[in-house]
């Protein structure tokens, strides 16, 4: 009796699963999805200035609920409280949903965790959103307090990235039960001086004078008046014990306010906020000026204390040294060095004090489509930005699965 063997064609197969398997990788750019539609750039707008578009960057899957021109308009008002932020982290659910999942809601209701829950500012399941749809098919966005008077009604889709990203248009903004409309007139006036405070606070002789000499204070003080600002200050002698292999008073200017840009969060955090953080990976001041992804913080939870990981230095926050919404100033125990900058030389090496520096920390997450059959007959559209990125990923992997057919075709043809 003859024995057929396919061990030998074992590894092609295995290699040939790697291939076809493995899904491309990209980042969420809302900012660029909503760009093709104007009677959404007032939305468009509040997500980028906010800086809410940079949360989204490293989220997997979502929903976005953006309010048309002339619906946000009529509610102008609110668009320029300093918590708009929070805001418009309630539009976005932290799932992929389609028309058809909507649609199969039970006319009851069902709970839906939005952005804002991920802040630790929203009280009990207030940062969630209770979507229910009624026997005409209406589907409807209301508080999970029953007494709420929320009620908006969802419109249209009007973009679709397969498993990744939907956008729903809405009639009115959604506003959390309970939140503090009236914040900003409890706020201290814009244009902090933070040189002042950190010279008042002591110990921060060598920031203070670093920032004054960039002259990155006024972006600082300009970004107050979106969603505010968290500052992670090093102590004299953070940068002291800077290793002596480092020359980071030595950088050209340019990339020495990158550096400086990259201590600051454009969002105000007091620590309670901090410590309650979902997504560890947070953008800088320096994501926005050197792209997503890049120049990101790690914010986690180190034997009780705060940590702050650059991927190279791990720093802990030693103390509040401002905390007044919309600023938050903490005093850190390391210089934060990015790795973009110092990740390919730096080895934790001696600091002057002959002190030991901590490094290797976990890179930032990134995530994968997630894959599953059928689409609800919904036509994707891709627009340009991440669309293209898109599409240019999608042919690249058609390619590899056409060839590799014919390698198997082949490769059976010969054996």
């Amino acid at each position: 009796m003859a024995i057929i063997s396919y061990s030998h064609f074992t590894p092609p197969l295995f290699l040939i699963s790697l291939l076809v398997l493995s899904p491309p990788i990209f980042s969420i750019n809302i900012t660029s999805l909503l760009s093709p539609f104007p009677d959404l750039s007032d939305f468009n707008n509040l997500l980028t200035t906010s800086s809410v578009s940079q949360d989204l960057i490293q989220r997997s899957s979502l929903t976005l609920l953006a309010v048309p021109n002339s619906f946000l308009r009529s509610s102008s008002d609110l668009t320029h409280r300093s918590n708009i932020a929070d805001i418009l982290r309630y539009h976005i659910l932290l799932q992929y949903l389609t028309w058809s999942e909507f649609r199969q809601i039970p006319t009851y209701g069902k709970l839906f965790t939005t952005l804002y829950q991920t802040t630790g500012r929203a009280n009990g399941n207030l940062g969630a959103v209770n979507i229910t749809r009624d026997p005409s098919g209406t589907v409807s966005i209301r508080s999970p307090v029953s007494y709420s008077s929320l009620n908006i009604t969802l419109l249209s889709l009007i973009k679709t990235v397969p498993y990744n990203v939907t956008i729903f248009t809405v009639n009115s903004l959604l506003i959390p039960y309970g939140f503090d409309l009236m914040a900003s007139e409890t706020r201290p006036p814009l244009g902090l001086n933070i040189t002042r405070v950190l010279m008042d606070a002591k110990n921060f002789n060598v920031a203070a004078s670093m920032l004054t000499a960039s002259g990155v204070t006024d972006d600082f003080e300009r970004s107050e008046a979106g969603a505010g600002i968290t500052m992670f200050v090093p102590t004299d002698s953070a940068f002291g014990d800077l290793p002596t292999t480092e020359r980071f008073q030595s950088l050209p200017a340019d990339r020495k306010k990158v550096v400086l840009k990259f201590h600051v969060l454009h969002s105000y955090y007091p620590l309670g906020s901090l410590e309650s953080i979902v997504n560890p990976v947070q953008p800088t001041l320096a994501t926005e000026v050197m792209g997503a992804g890049r120049f990101t913080l790690n914010i986690s939870r180190v034997n009780g204390s705060l940590a702050i990981d650059t991927g190279i230095v791990q720093a802990s926050i030693t103390q509040t040294v401002f905390d007044q919404n919309p600023v938050a100033i903490f005093a850190v125990s390391r210089v934060l060095l990015p790795r973009e900058y110092f990740g390919k030389d730096f080895s934790g090496g001696t600091s002057r004090s002959g002190n030991r520096i901590i490094g290797a920390a976990a890179a930032p997450e990134t995530f994968s489509p997630r894959y599953s059959p059928g689409f609800d007959n919904i036509s994707p559209t891709y627009s340009p930005g991440s669309g293209e990125k898109i599409r240019s990923n999608a042919a690249f992997s058609h390619g590899i699965r056409l060839l590799t057919q014919f390698c198997i075709v082949l490769y059976v043809l010969v054996c």
